[in-house]
């Protein structure tokens, strides 16, 4: 399926979408438009977080595209990580990777990986698409785990059973997917929050990480419909 990204976004994300498969073409890598706006594009919902993955070393891209966008370059290294600020825009540009977790609620350890392993790693299958923005295949959808079929049930499926385990603040981020999107939290997804609550996980997330969580259920537009969901699911 192509959907063409060129007429979903306005003129200047376009412009910046086009930028980034031009550098990733003359560089020989593989590009995309990954997560939320990938989501959004079907739910036909303005979101202009440009989100991209390189399958190759994104500092060192960021680094080049930036030669073009002239904004301010911020880089992470440990994560393989990089952001632009251009004018009111954050681009972030992220090396196509896999995770794997020493304990529970820890911060991952990262390698290079290949986009499939990418969007396997992510929290749910609706936020697990891509899009291509090469120029031999540009708009082509990347769907290896349903995500579409998911968004059309409206449900929010969880990718593998151990991610809430891996990460239990994606449990908040269910609660608020499923909240404002009017969205329902599929059974499986919803037994594994169970498991991971009443075995204590949740308690392993240090407070900074609980505290913004929190923080954004009250940035909601519904904010005591996402508590309660909350309060639901113990």
């Amino acid at each position: 399926m192509n959907v063409n990204p060129e007429k979903k976004f306005p003129k200047r994300i376009s412009s910046i979408i086009k930028t980034v498969g031009a550098t990733a073409d003359r560089e020989g890598l593989s590009a995309y438009i990954v997560g939320g706006p990938v989501r959004d594009i079907f739910l036909k919902a303005p979101n202009y977080d440009l989100d991209f993955v390189v399958e190759g070393d994104a500092i060192r891209f960021a680094g080049d595209l930036n030669k073009t966008l002239r904004g301010k370059l911020t880089t992470h290294r440990a994560f393989k990580t990089a952001t632009i600020v251009s004018g009111t825009l954050r681009i972030d540009v992220v090396t196509a990777r896999s995770e794997s977790y020493a304990a529970p609620a820890s911060y991952p350890d990262v390698e290079p990986g290949t986009i499939k392993q990418d969007l396997f790693r992510r929290d749910f299958t609706i936020n697990a698409m891509a899009v291509s923005i090469n120029r031999k295949d540009f708009g082509e959808l990347v769907d290896f785990y349903n995500g579409l079929r998911d968004l059309k049930k409206r449900v929010i499926r969880v990718m593998h059973d151990k991610s809430f385990i891996d990460d239990p603040t994606r449990i908040f981020r269910a609660v608020r997917f499923s909240t404002r999107l009017g969205f329902r939290i599929e059974p499986h997804t919803k037994a594994l929050i169970k498991k991971t609550l009443l075995a204590g996980f949740l308690g392993e997330v240090n407070r900074g990480r609980i505290k913004k969580e929190v923080e954004l259920f009250l940035n909601e537009k519904r904010p005591m419909k996402c508590l309660e969901a909350f309060s639901k699911l113990i």
